[in-house]
């Protein structure tokens, strides 16, 4: 890897299976560098159990030092948590990966000079607080080749010609405008150079209060109503400016001629759903089941693994962020009413909310380049500290929250009950999460594009420099090769049907995504002001009520959601227009391969959703090879941008987690009920006995 540097080294040292607690493994070479620990194993890997699915920059037995969780050592046989100076040497190295990977190395057998050295240097290079540019990302970008650029779909919203082609793909062109007030960042540094407010905003108005308190434009409806969000002021702040901004706010919010004929629905998120505390809380308790030493560990938790599952509250967030969204969708399309969406720095939930809303609504959301372009528009230019919520510099655990992986999951939810509806794979969600700790990436290492901007050359925005060329994640080539990348794309994937000319002419007024819900008949009104008039069915409704009272009744609230909810799901589903998931008990499930594709144990041998889709490819690659034979028989030219497709092996000795499990890793245990097992645990102490043979010819 190119800057990469050897810090130390061990010989000698075993590195343990986990399955039966023993000391059976693998011994080699364990090194700790700048960008990783690794295990060197003395015996290579045999190509039948070769992966198919394998990362070009991080191997099996390579965990990334952003990816180490926490280390533990073990001292006659009691485990402790290893952290800054050692008086003692542990004779044994657990390693906690953030991907929920476990490793164990035992020492016994190393040099103590050697212990010491690796032991020492894992725990420093891992787990000391850091410098920005000490990171790894800095020193592979110092030695990273000049032509690392590359042509791709996805649209990174750095250019302010991205935000004017995003408004006019939305209809949001004709109410809002793109602002370059930021560039140099003379506005403020938690903004991106370019963003999008309503048109009657005036420069000097965002100019005065830094942008905060200013709506930013997320993205527009197809009838006309938008979705915003806001950066609240702090409330210490002083009563002479908090009075300045509410007066400004009125006027902002009364630029139309005779309320209540345009209604503005606000949502303060930090309110309304959990903190980021609570969110970092649950998901500790939660990925605790998941980060299992050996299978005894897991055979112990299996009794009582729904009321864990249930007390860890992790679910419950996803299916709260999930009830908020379609909360959100049915003020945008139900009642065509304009959403602001309020949070301290709207860089948190915020971001959670405008991206879900997004892809319920937006089918070009669903699309791989589409769902890389929204993550670019609201997370990275968002200004999402993704520095400190994954606490890659080690220095303060206290801003710490997986909040970008909370909205993966939610995606996921949506991805397995829709799996038409989306181009990608949850594969492809999977590797998205594991990238946020590969240090050669600048997408998910920085709080802001002006912390990026600045940190290039190390002057600012400015200043010209080619001294660090930072890589994008959205280049999969680097991580994968052609036929490991095309298991990111779904073969179940419905792609949208193209309108000839005469179907073009007869719906050329209506927006380009076609919703599932019938939608109200509106009609554009004469009045101006920058947020939506309503339908006259709608203000038929509430004239001679009062529009807080209407806002703010939870009833009224819960009936329009209960109703807009029950009814979308009454109706056949239009994979290119809206979704809404499931959000009952039973509709709210665990991301099984990302949680638990390391756990032998929990793998179904030649089953789950891999086999649908590695017989799916199979026959892709059938049609497309009597497809070539057709062609040259007929001496037509092959299209040369057929992808290739893998070559996969029988789907018989795939498990459901395939392709991050290894094949010849598998649960030792007989497939019976816990209760059971437990029971003849006790009687005949069979744990113990998973090596022993029995010779059939003594039995029959």
């Amino acid at each position: 890897m190119r800057g990469e540097l050897l810090l130390c080294e061990a010989n000698t040292v075993l590195k343990c299976v986990q399955e039966d607690g023993s000391n059976r493994g693998a011994y080699g070479k364990l090194i700790c560098t700048n960008f990783k620990i690794a295990f060197l194993g003395d015996e290579s890997a045999s190509d039948d159990n070769e992966p198919e699915f394998k990362n070009k920059i991080i191997g099996e037995n390579d965990i990334t030092l952003h990816c180490v969780d926490h280390i533990y050592g073990v001292y006659d046989e009691k485990k402790k948590s290893l952290s800054g100076q050692l008086k003692k040497y542990p004779e044994k190295l657990i390693i906690y990966c953030k991907d929920l990977r476990v490793f164990h190395f035992c020492l016994r057998y190393t040099k103590e000079e050697e212990v010491k050295r690796i032991v020492s240097g894992i725990v420093h290079h891992s787990q000391t607080p850091k410098l920005l540019k000490r990171l790894f990302l800095f020193s592979y970008a110092i030695a990273a080749p000049t032509n690392t650029e590359t042509q791709s779909q996805t649209v990174m919203f750095d250019a302010i010609k991205d935000w004017r082609e995003e408004l006019e793909r939305t209809k949001g062109n004709m109410k809002y405008k793109v602002l370059s007030a930021n560039e140099a960042y003379k506005v403020s540094e938690k903004l991106p150079l370019y963003f999008v407010v309503p048109m009657s905003l005036s420069e000097e108005s965002i100019l005065q209060y830094q942008g905060r308190g200013i709506p930013i434009w997320c993205w527009s409806c197809h009838n006309g109503a938008s979705l915003l969000k806001m950066s609240a002021f702090p409330k210490e702040q002083e009563d002479n400016t908090s009075q300045m901004h509410k007066i400004f706010l009125d006027g902002v919010y009364k630029t139309i001629n005779k309320p209540p004929y345009e209604v503005l629905k606000t949502d303060d998120l930090s309110s309304s759903l959990p903190s980021l505390q609570d969110i970092q809380a649950a998901y500790t308790r939660f990925k605790q089941l998941f980060l299992i030493d050996n299978s005894t560990d897991f055979w112990d938790t299996d009794v009582k693994w729904f009321s864990l599952l249930e007390s860890t509250n992790w679910l419950e967030i996803v299916r709260r962020c999930l009830k908020k969204a379609i909360e959100v969708v049915e003020y945008l399309e139900g009642q065509n009413t304009n959403v602001l969406l309020i949070e301290e720095n709207a860089s948190d939930l915020c971001c959670v909310i405008s991206s879900l809303v997004q892809v319920m609504m937006d089918s070009h959301y669903r699309t791989k380049f589409g769902f890389q372009s929204l993550i670019q528009k609201e997370w990275v230019m968002g200004g999402h500290c993704f520095l400190d919520r994954c606490n890659h510099l080690r220095q303060s655990d206290k801003e710490e929250a997986p909040v970008f992986l909370l909205f993966l999951d939610c995606v996921w939810q949506l991805v397995q009950q829709y799996p038409p509806a989306f181009e990608f794979t949850e594969t492809y969600l999977t590797v998205l999460s594991d990238s946020l700790y590969i240090p050669i990436f600048s997408t998910f290492f920085f709080n802001s594009p002006h912390q990026k901007d600045t940190n290039v050359s190390g002057e600012g925005h400015n200043a010209q420099s080619s001294h660090f060329r930072f890589l994008t994640v959205w280049d999969w080539s680097v991580q994968f090769e052609p036929k490991a990348q095309v298991l990111l794309n779904n073969p179940l994937y419905v792609e949208k049907p193209k309108l000839d000319k005469s179907q073009r002419k007869t719906t050329r007024f209506k927006h380009q995504r076609q919703l599932s819900l019938p939608l109200t008949q509106t009609k554009s009104s004469p009045k101006r002001g920058f947020f939506r008039e309503e339908t006259d069915h709608f203000i038929k409704n509430i004239l001679g009520k009062r529009i807080s009272k209407l806002i703010n009744s939870s009833d009224e609230l819960h009936n329009n959601f209960t109703e807009f909810y029950d009814s979308w799901h009454c109706k056949p589903v239009d994979f290119h227009g809206l979704l809404l998931p499931h959000i009952e008990g039973p509709g709210i499930k665990v991301w099984a391969q990302r949680y638990l594709r390391w756990i032998p144990e929990a793998q179904l041998l030649g089953g789950g959703t891999v086999a649908t889709a590695t017989k799916i490819l199979d026959v892709i690659e059938e049609v497309q090879s009597l497809q070539k034979k057709m062609d040259e028989k007929h001496s037509l030219t092959v299209p040369q941008s057929r992808e290739a497709l893998p070559m996969l092996r029988n789907s018989a000795r795939l498990s459901s987690l395939f392709p991050f499990a290894l094949l010849q890793r598998h649960s030792l245990k007989p497939v019976l009920p816990t209760s059971t097992w437990k029971d003849l645990e006790d009687e005949d102490d069979l744990a113990k006995r998973d090596d022993e043979f029995v010779d059939l010819s003594e039995v029959i």
